[in-house]
């Protein structure tokens, strides 16, 4: 008699279906937590990020220059529309894409608004976002 003939043995079809069991364990718990933090059905935010990158168009040393809004645009990523504002508290406004709908993404910052030659104010720069 053989020193193997005496160890225990696992049938092919049990470890099989204890490797599905397993599967379709990990598979079901993975779903419940996806389903309980919602990451894979969110919709990325792109108006944070687009805003960023428009500050940066706009900005020369940190001051927006608002003789530029129009080349903002270019900043909103492809397949994306957007629009940009700037606003001063004393009433002064620039604008400029399409009006946007009322879901569209948005992001707001305050920023620093060059109105003449050593003249800087307080602004807001908004951009808007939507497919």
């Amino acid at each position: 008699m053989s020193r193997s003939s005496g160890r225990a043995t696992t049938e092919p079809l049990a470890a099989l279906v204890a490797v599905f069991a397993v599967g379709v364990g990990l598979s079901l718990y993975a779903g419940v937590l996806d389903e309980a933090f919602g990451t894979m059905n969110q919709d990325r935010s792109v108006a944070a990020p687009t805003a960023d990158a428009v500050e940066q168009r706009l900005s020369s040393a940190g001051i927006v220059d608002p003789a530029r809004t129009n080349a903002a645009l270019d900043a909103v990523p492809a397949g994306y529309r957007g629009n940009v504002t700037v606003t001063v508290d004393d009433g002064g406004r620039w604008s400029t894409g399409p009006t946007p709908p009322s879901g569209a993404d948005s992001d707001t910052r305050t920023v620093s608004v060059r109105m003449a030659p050593g003249t800087v104010r307080r602004g807001r720069l908004r951009v808007r976002v939507w497919r």
